[in-house]
Order: structure tokens, then C-alpha cells, then sequence
């Protein structure tokens, strides 16, 4: 990690001294090294994390001594950057701190975390003043406040206390603290040092030193004062306490400088000399800087209050739109009001962001980023974070084509009629011009051009032979043009007799065929067939056999003088089909057949599912829709979504051909849903059913070190290890296949995938040489195959039987009564061999002892061993005539009996003979020793006279005189001594001939005297944290009261106090003492004679300030 800033000096420090760089996992590529910042100036620091071995983003936490979140700190001071390497796959993370002041000092650690992988690193900021110039000659910095001659003003010391850079001219002078050396002399000694060290202002020397000793003193109000700084979660409540020196004192609570009232957001206590504000329900507006104010001195602090960390409920999705088009980002995260950052290809995203471009909207939980007119430039990935997750998005822009969604159509018109020509394209702010035979149509009072939204309309009035020609619409800004073809229509007259048979005329211009007629669904179509005849003939449209009405209706006829027009309002595919025209008169008759032919846009594609994945791609197949509308499918659009995602995201905007497309561009491990349009002439399909629901994800690599674990005359048994590469589809399990040498028809073995890294292939072909694959299968389908490099030959394998006793059980195996016996004995042998157990040469049938044999071991096992248990026990392997066989000694052991018939066989002197028989149970084992006690039948106790006593006799000595004794003796083996010792059955009288003691009567003491402290109480000094005692000793008859108090409050029921008693030595112990422990305590003893009390001063002191003292 690099450290970087405006000024700062590297920290040289000796070993032992100053921060030291946490030894972790490794994660780091750079970390930030401790430095001395220069105040005022702006430093940063810079780690950098790789990433290549990682599965997931890591996360970075930036904090200031043990606890506190630099992250919620985060403005204009404290600035975060991060950045991502997609080359090196290295994230970068910085912290800048902008004009550094003094309370930026301190310890600081970062953190990354990543799954299951951490790592951390600390370091430290030491902040110093800005460097000047100090005067080499001490004289120099004594000045005077104030205007006047050399006399005048008081006298200032203050550049005394600044850090000054000695010149190097010759040999480097140590410098001396004059105000230290003060403080610490005499009074008597003032003026020889102020002489020593040039000082001749001796009245401003001793002002200010005593100065300098007033704001030393410790504060006169308060006991205890607030902590430096306090940290408490969003939500929670908080207690800031302090100690006042007077109980009656009065004080006020201050935030930000302003009194707080009390409510029930803030509550104050008063306990004793205890002042306590709770706040309750801590929210962002309690982070501030509080103050407690007794009169004229005061003690500060400051709340940090933590947000927990804002989680996304609702991911991005991936946009793909065109040039010119409103983006929206949108996500939702889990806390109303939180905070998030945008960034685009790792840089920050804000409203200075190329000037109005973003747009930022909150709305409760929901954060959307807004694009207006996307352009190329804005293609690339979106991040958004939060404090406790992240999202991305892709956005992919496209450039904008226009789509012609109805073209204008060729018409033909007589005199006076008018023409109508009339487009629709997909853009309604496109704008275009019109043309007739290459030259621009210029709008009159007879032609007129309008624009309505999407649609484009020339109409021309009262229309003249000169209007015939061919119109063109052509859009601006695009490279296309809409054609259609004006034909007039004249009109002869020409003199018909009055008998003229009836004639159609059909105008089918413009239509590949003249008999049928093509309508888009959907459309009006009106046909005008044109019927001549003298008289007049009657017309009569049919459909099959069905005559169409003149009536009012959406398939109608309307007649004019020589004019038949056939009406179909709202084209439906149902009314496709043959129609006929007749006409008739005196003169004759006249028919005439037509089809009308509906086209419409096709039915959806059908059958639409995923075929194949890898790991960021799918192939997705799907079937021609059922009806093609009546004009061939041009084409399919693609689209696809995530499953929980509501946003469809369009695959191509060019007509696709083909019914497979590869989708590419996906994310491994989330599921998809596709769903496809189909294209004809007419316009586009609605979309298809969505595909079932389907994961890129790639097969696994082959399965590891494939082996033969055993072999029969039948079967073989495999193993393997899982695949080196798994990717987010995971293992459902295992194919095993297998081949005869020499062929390529492989066998599947198993029918399902196995869960277990081995298999046993069964129903072989015995002598055969046989292959083996192993593939590993999940959603994606099979793995490449892992073979064996040599064929296995497929036959029994006969190994002679063979004990393999472990070496412990080669000697005999001692146990004792109760405890469980669980042997497992190893033997090798092919085919399985019969397995016998024996104890002491007969076949074993005692049900408490129990045997279980598998293949290759067999276990004896005992639940509650019991001395009957103890013996011989053989296990005996066969295999036809060749057998094998082990024995295993067990001996369970118990205690022993007492010994017996203790008795006293001799006393001289100060002396006795003791002598006793073994036990008549030695436990199943060897008696190792005798235990020999011996008790003062006046006081009845027992004391230890011999222990492993190897013999059954001993002699007793230094026994007192006058005193009779009674002896006793326990046995021991292996296991201990005898639960019973045997007593003596007589006893030893220590005395002296002719020595009669004559006792004077007793005369009882009155005892009854007031309780009197014979140890006092001792003032202490502990370190906060550890668990501390003071202790004194009280006598007094009848036995005296005890009372434990602190500043002269009683101390009860309190379970950080434990109070103990021993025979008058008194014990106040207190766990884990804190600051708020510290007082003065005592102790009073009382009973019906009197009272007496002693006290001790209890000082609590942190180990941090324990630490500033030695430094200094």
C-alpha cells in the first residue's frame, strides 16, 4: 500500500515503537504506511487489493481506532475514491483527509473482507504544527506583549514550548525544557536556573510558571468526566455519565453549545454523585459534540452515531435502447432516505457530471439515475452502492432506424376528385419533405401538407390532369424514400343505344393479380367496381351462397349510378375468402369472380426453450409461428429478462432469420426467462410465451486422479477426486462408462449420477481387459471424461490371510472396571476370508462383548468392562485351507480391598509396631503399596504417616507423649488406594511412669469485647479493566456487622461487588474496575459493645494514560 500527500515526514521509529503492520492473509498488493502530516495540508492513503483469486467484489472498511466507521464521516473532510483494473484485476481504494486539523491523529485500520478470505492492515497519523524559523539564542524568544520600551508588557514564554529545529554548526547541543526543570525545583532554586539558562525577566518567569501549575491541577467538580468519544448504532440509546465532586451541585447538559431540556428523547438521572443523560432512539442528529458544565468548568465529548448498512432489495437491469432515447436506471435499496453512488466505468457519476446529462431521483426506497438522450458515449457498465451492497448494470445504445408502418399507396382519380396520399413512420418528431417527379410540392390553397404525430398526409384538392405523376416522401436525416403513383382518370362520353348489355369493370392497379384483393387486418377496405348497362342493371355481390345486403353493417354494399362499391369495415381473417359480382339487365348479364385476401401481422412464435448453455451464453431454439398473417415471415426479434426482473431487454433490432440464436452477453448463475416476435410485411407478432426459466453456467472440468481401488472376477472398484473447476452449476453427480480394449461402444454404468467420489462397476466380463470414463454432470451436461490410461484386467486376486496387529495391542492391554473396550484388528486376505473370535481357546458366545467384521478389519468391542471380562482372546482369519490367527491379552482391574487384621504388635517409648495381612481382593492386580495413617483420639484427626509403604508392617515414631493413637492402612495398586482402609484393632498409649499431670480448674474468659480493626484499609491504584481487591481485619465478641460503602452509600445487590468474610479478614472484591469505580470506600464493623470504621482512597487509572506518562 502507497501513502501520498502535500507535505508529511516518514515515520522513523526503533523497534517496538509505533504502530506495527498486521500479519494476514495476504490480500493486500499495497498498504498505507504510518506518516506525520503537516496541519492544514491534505494527505491521502491508497491501498490496492488483488482480486484474481477472489469470487466475489471484496469489501473495504476504512476505520479510526477500534470502532469507529470512517465511513459515515465521509464530506468534505474525509473523501473515498474507489477504483477497479479490469487488466490486473486490482481494486484501489483511497482515502484523502483535507486539511488535516489535530484531532486527525490517532490509530487508523483498514479492513477488506471477501467471502471467507479477510485481511487488515493499521497504521498511523501524527499531525505537527507548520515549521518557522526558531532563534538559535534562548534570549531571542522571550518577547513582551504590548507596545513600549524592552521593560514594558508581560513577559510570553509560549515559544519556549514549540518543537525547534537546532542549526548543525558544529557539534549538535541536546535541548533542554526549561519549564520542566522548573516545575520540578525548588522554589529556592528559581533564580539559579533562571541565571543558568539566561532567563533575566525573573517576575515574568515565575507568573508564568505559576500559571502553567493552576491549569495542571485536575478539575475540583468533577470525580469522573466523559469518555472522549462515544459510539452507539442507529436506533439505540446511549449513556453519558459523569462523576461530580458535590452531590448538591447543579449541572447542564449541552449539544452543539445548546442546553438540552429534558424529554423523552433526553432523560437525566441523579444517583449519589452520579449524573447520567440517556438519549434514547439515536438518529443522524445526535451526532454532534456534547458538553457537561458544573459553574465554570466544563468536560466534553462526542457521539457517533453508525447507520447499519443499507442493503439493495431490487438489482439493476441491463438497457439496451437506441440513440436519442430516455435511459432509466432503477434500484431499491432497504432504507428510505439512504444515500447511494452512481459510477460509470469506475468514475463517480454526479449533477457537475458533463453538464445536464444526469439526472438523480429519489423516491422513498427506489434511487433512479436518469439518462435523457442516450448517445454512444453512454454504452459501458453502471454501478450503484450503497453501505452494504452493490448492483451493475450493462447499457447498450444502438443506432436509431425509422421504420415505415404504413407506406403511401398508389391512387387513381378523376376531375375534381381529391387525392390523398398518406404515411406513418415510427418517429413522430421525423420530419420530411414531398416530392413530384423529382421536384419539391410546394403547399397552395388547392394542396396542403400536413404532420400529425407519426403519420405524414399530402392532399391535393379538385384534381387536374396536370396532378398525374409519381409523389415521393422522403424523411429527413434518413437514406429513404415512400413512392407512390397519381393516375387520372378520364372520362369519355360516348353515345350508348338504349339497349347496351350490363359490363364490369374491374380496376385491380397496383395488385400482382387483378382478381384478388389484399387488405391488412384491421383495415378498411372499400372496393368501387364501375357498371355500365342500358337500362340500368341490378347488382348483386355474393359470398358462396350467401348474398351480401345493402344494409348498414361492417361487411356491406354501397350502390351508386354506375358505381358498385363493396365495404369491409375492420378486415377480419374471417372474411377471407371468394366473392362474386353480378350484373343484370333486359340486355343481359355480366359476373365476375374476386378473392379477398386478409393479411395480418403472424401469430407468436411457438415453443420457444433453451438448448444449451455455457458460461455466458445460451442457445435458444423455437418453431414458425402457426398463421404467417398470409405474407412469408421476414424474420424474429429476441428479447430476455432476469426472472426476478420486470424489464424485458431487446437482442437485436436487425430481422433475424434463422429459428436458433445465440444469446450472449449473460452472467453466469442467474436464471433468465427469452421470448420471441416474429416479422412480416405487415408488422410484428405479439410476443411468444416466455421460455422456462434457464442458468448460463458452463460444464465442470474433468473429475482428478481417476484410479482402481479393488478388482474382482466380476466387478471393480473406482475412485476419483471432483474437478478441479466447478463454476456456479455445482456437481449433481457422476457418469461411469466403460469399454472393452480395443472397441469404442462404451456402457453406461450407472443409471443415475452417483454422489460419491467412487463406484463399483458390476456385471464385468471375467479375463477381460476393460477401459473407464468418469464424467461429471450438472445443468449445463456432462464434463470432459476422465479415463484411465491402461486397461484393467477383470479377475480375482488371491492374497493369503494375514493378521496386522497394531502395536499397542501386541502387549497385554490393561483396562479398568467400567470403562469401554473398542479394538479394531486389521487383516488382509482375497477372497473375504471367515473370521472366528476365541477366548481362552473357546469359540467367544458371551453376549456382553460384542464383534463386528467388515472387509478388511474386525472390531471386538466391550461397552461396560467387567473382570470376568479379562482373558485371552484369539481372532482367527480362513480361506480354505490357509488360516491366520492373533491373540490379545485383556486385563480388567479394580481397586483393592482394605488390608486385614491391623493390629498394634509392640510400643517403646515414642514408638509403635504396626503389622497387617494383604487384602483378600487385590483388584486383579499387584499390590504396589501401603498408605498408613495415624489419629490423636483426643483431637480425632488423621495425618499421614507413610505413603507406598512396600511391606505389610511398619514402625511408627515421634509419637507424643500422654496421647493414645489409633492407626489405619490402605492398599494400592495400578489403580489407587482401596475405597476402605483396615483400622487398627487396638491402640497405642504413649505414656511415663510415676508423671501425674494435676489440671487447675477452669475459669472461662470473658471473650466479649467491641469490634476493633486490627489491619486497615490501604489506598490503591489499579489499571481499569482488571479485577482489583481491598482487604482488612476486624476482631470483636459477639461477632460484629459488616457494612461495605462507597463515597458513604451503602454497597447492595450489586453483582460487580462480592463481599467475602474468612474468620475476620475482610475482602471487598470488584470486577473489572472502570473510571466510575474510583472513590473513596470504607468499611464499618458494628455489634452490641461498639462500632469502629476505616477507609481507603480507590484510584482508577486507563492503561492508555499509564502510557502518555512514560513518554513524557
Amino acid at each position: 500500500m502507497e501513502s501520498r500527500g502535500d507535505t508529511f515526514e516518514d515515520r522513523n521509529a526503533a523497534p517496538g515503537e509505533g504502530p506495527q503492520m498486521s500479519e494476514m492473509s495476504g490480500l493486500f498488493v499495497v498498504k498505507p504506511e504510518s506518516v506525520t502530516a503537516t496541519k492544514g495540508k491534505d494527505i491521502a492513503f491508497v491501498a490496492k487489493v488483488d482480486s484474481s483469486t477472489l469470487t466475489r467484489k471484496p469489501v473495504m472498511k476504512w476505520l479510526k481506532g477500534k470502532w469507529l466507521d470512517l465511513s459515515s464521516k465521509a464530506g468534505k473532510h474525509l473523501q473515498f475514491k474507489e477504483s477497479y483494473d479490469r487488466n490486473t484485476k486490482i481494486y484501489t481504494y483511497e482515502m484523502s483527509i483535507i486539511k488535516v486539523v489535530d484531532g486527525d491523529a490517532g490509530g487508523y485500520r483498514c479492513e477488506v473482507t471477501a467471502k471467507d478470505k479477510c485481511d487488515s492492515c493499521a497504521f498511523e497519523v501524527s499531525v505537527q504544527a507548520a515549521q518557522e524559523d526558531q532563534p538559535d539564542n534562548i534570549l531571542e524568544a522571550f518577547k513582551r506583549s504590548g507596545d513600549g520600551d524592552e521593560d514594558a508588557g508581560e513577559l510570553d514564554f509560549s515559544v519556549l514550548l514549540k518543537k525547534r529545529k537546532e542549526k548543525k554548526l558544529g557539534e549538535p547541543k541536546e535541548e533542554v525544557d526549561v519549564w520542566e526543570i522548573l516545575k520540578a525545583a525548588k522554589p529556592c532554586d528559581y533564580e539559579k536556573i533562571a541565571f543558568q539558562y539566561g532567563i533575566t525577566d525573573l517576575r515574568g518567569m515565575l507568573k508564568m510558571l505559576k500559571k502553567m501549575k493552576a491549569e495542571s491541577k485536575k478539575s475540583d467538580a468533577f470525580l469522573k468526566k466523559l469518555d472522549s468519544a462515544y459510539s452507539v448504532d442507529k436506533g439505540k440509546k446511549i449513556q453519558l455519565s459523569v462523576e461530580v465532586a458535590d452531590p448538591n451541585a447543579e449541572i447542564k447538559w449541552l449539544k452543539n453549545g445548546q442546553e438540552i431540556k429534558p424529554s423523552a428523547k433526553y432523560v437525566f438521572e441523579s444517583v449519589g454523585n452520579k449524573r447520567t443523560l440517556t438519549i434514547n432512539k439515536c438518529n443522524l442528529s445526535d451526532d454532534a459534540a456534547y458538553e457537561c458544565v458544573i459553574g465554570e468548568e466544563k468536560c466534553f465529548t462526542e457521539v457517533s452515531v453508525k447507520e447499519p448498512p443499507v442493503t439493495i432489495t431490487k438489482l439493476l437491469d441491463d438497457v439496451h435502447t437506441v440513440v436519442g432515447e430516455k435511459v432509466e436506471f432503477e434500484v431499491e435499496v432497504s432504507e428510505e432516505g439512504a444515500s447511494v453512488k452512481w459510477m460509470k466505468d469506475g468514475v463517480e457519476l454526479n449533477r457537475d457530471t458533463k453538464g445536464s446529462k444526469y439526472r438523480f431521483k429519489k423516491d422513498g426506497k427506489k434511487h433512479v439515475l436518469i439518462i435523457t438522450e442516450a448517445t454512444k458515449e453512454d454504452m459501458g457498465m453502471y454501478h450503484v452502492f450503497t453501505t452494504g451492497g452493490e448492483s451493475k448494470a450493462e447499457l447498450e445504445v444502438e443506432d436509431k432506424e425509422l421504420e415505415v408502418l404504413q407506406s403511401i399507396a398508389d391512387l387513381t382519380l378523376k376531375a375534381a376528385e381529391q387525392a390523398v396520399f398518406k404515411c406513418e413512420v415510427s418517429d413522430e418528431n421525423v420530419t420530411g419533405k414531398w416530392f413530384k417527379d423529382g421536384v419539391e410540392v410546394q403547399p397552395s390553397d388547392r394542396i396542403k401538407i400536413a404532420h400529425i404525430g407519426r403519420t405524414h398526409k399530402l392532399t391535393i384538392d379538385d384534381v387536374k390532369p396536370s396532378d398525374a405523376g409519381d409523389y415521393t416522401f422522403v424523411p429527413d436525416g434518413y437514406a429513404l424514400s415512400l413512392s407512390a403513383k397519381l393516375n387520372f382518370l378520364e372520362i369519355k362520353i360516348e353515345y350508348v343505344p338504349r339497349q347496351d348489355p350490363p359490363k364490369i369493370h374491374l380496376d385491380a392497379s397496383g395488385s400482382g393479380n387483378k382478381n384478388v384483393i389484399t387488405v391488412v387486418a384491421g383495415n378498411r377496405l372499400r372496393f368501387d367496381v364501375e357498371v355500365t348497362g342500358e337500362p340500368a342493371p341490378a347488382v348483386c355481390w355474393m359470398r358462396g351462397d350467401q348474398v351480401v345486403s345493402e344494409a348498414e353493417g361492417r361487411v356491406r354494399v354501397e350502390t351508386r349510378k354506375t358505381v358498385s362499391s363493396f365495404v369491409i369495415e375492420g378486415a377480419e381473417r374471417g372474411d377471407e375468402g371468394p366473392y362474386a359480382i353480378t350484373v343484370a339487365n333486359p340486355a343481359g348479364e355480366d359476373k365476375a369472380e374476386l378473392f379477398v385476401k386478409i393479411v395480418d401481422v403472424p401469430d407468436p412464435p411457438e415453443n420457444v426453450e433453451c438448448t444449451s448453455v455455457s458460461e455466458d451464453s445460451a442457445f435458444i431454439a423455437w418453431e414458425p409461428p402457426s398463421f404467417d398473417g398470409g405474407v412469408p415471415v421476414k424474420g424474429y426479434l429476441m428479447e430476455r429478462k432476469k426472472v426476478n426482473s420486470s424489464r424485458w431487454t431487446r437482442l437485436n433490432f436487425d430481422v433475424y432469420e434463422s429459428t436458433t440464436y445465440e444469446a450472449k452477453k449473460m452472467i453466469e448463475g442467474v436464471f433468465y426467462e427469452m421470448r420471441v416476435f416474429a416479422v412480416n410485411g405487415i408488422g410484428i407478432s405479439q410476443p411468444s410465451g416466455s421460455s422456462k426459466p434457464f442458468m448460463p453456467i458452463a460444464p465442470t472440468s474433468e473429475p482428478t486422479r481417476l484410479g482402481v481401488e479393488d478388482v474382482t472376477d466380476s466387478t471393480c472398484a473406482l475412485k476419483w477426486r471432483p474437478p478441479e473447476k466447478i463454476g456456479a452449476g455445482g456437481i449433481d453427480g457422476y457418469i461411469i462408462e466403460y469399454c472393452t480394449e480395443g472397441s469404442d461402444h462404451w456402457v453406461q454404468a450407472n443409471e443415475e449420477p452417483v454422489g460419491n467420489n467412487q463406484y463399483r462397476v458390476k456385471g464385468l466380463p471375467a479375463g477381460e481387459k476393460m477401459l473407464f470414463r468418469v464424467f461429471a454432470v450438472n445443468v449445463a451436461g456432462r464434463s470432459p471424461p476422465a479415463t484411465l490410461s491402461q486397461a484393467v484386467t477383470i479377475r480375482e486376486i488371491v492374497e493369503n490371510p494375514k493378521i496386522r496387529v497394531p502395536r499397542n495391542l501386541r502387549s497385554k492391554l490393561i483396562t479398568t472396571v467400567g470403562e469401554k473396550v473398542n479394538l479394531v484388528i486389521p487383516f488382509q486376505g482375497k477372497p473375504r476370508p471367515i473370521v472366528t473370535w476365541f477366548k481362552d481357546g473357546v469359540l467367544l458366545e458371551d453376549k456382553t462383548v460384542g464383534t463386528r467384521t467388515s472387509e478388511v478389519d474386525s472390531i471386538l468391542f466391550i461397552r461396560t468392562a467387567e473382570r470376568k471380562h479379562s482373558g485371552t482372546y484369539t481372532l482367527s482369519v480362513q480361506i480354505d485351507n490357509m488360516a491366520d490367527s492373533a491373540n490379545i491379552d485383556i486385563q480388567v482391574v479394580d481397586k483393592p480391598g482394605p488390608p486385614i487384621n491391623v493390629h498394634v504388635t509392640d510400643v517403646w517409648g515414642f514408638n509403635a509396631a504396626l503389622e497387617w495381612k494383604p487384602p483378600k481382593d487385590d483388584g486383579n492386580c499387584e499390590i504396589i503399596g501401603y498408605t498408613i495413617q495415624k489419629c490423636d483420639l483426643k483431637t480425632k484427626e488423621w495425618f499421614m504417616v507413610y505413603e507406598h509403604n512396600r511391606r505389610p508392617s511398619c514402625t511408627v515414631s515421634d509419637l507424643v507423649m500422654g496421647n493414645e493413637y489409633s492407626f489405619r492402612v490402605f492398599s494400592e495398586n495400578i489403580c489407587g488406594l482401596s475405597d476402605d482402609p483396615g483400622n487398627s484393632k487396638n491402640t497405642a498409649v504413649i505414656g511415663k511412669a510415676g508423671l501425674i499431670y494435676q489440671p487447675k480448674p477452669y475459669k472461662e474468659k470473658d471473650m466479649s469485647r467491641s469490634p476493633k480493626f486490627t489491619a486497615p484499609l490501604v489506598d490503591r491504584s489499579v489499571i481499569a479493566g482488571y479485577t482489583t481487591a481491598i482487604s482488612c481485619a476486624v476482631r470483636g465478641n459477639p461477632k460484629p456487622k459488616i457494612m461495605w460503602m462507597k463515597n458513604n452509600m451503602t454497597i447492595e445487590g450489586d453483582p460487580k461487588f462480592l463481599m467475602q468474610n474468612n474468620q475476620g479478614v475482610l475482602t471487598l472484591n470488584i470486577r473489572k474496575a472502570s473510571l466510575f469505580d474510583g472513590g473513596r470506600y470504607s468499611c464499618r464493623a458494628v455489634n452490641e459493645l461498639g462500632a469502629d470504621e476505616v477507609e481507603c482512597r480507590l484510584e482508577v487509572r486507563v492503561l492508555q494514560e499509564k502510557a502518555e506518562e512514560t513518554r513524557k
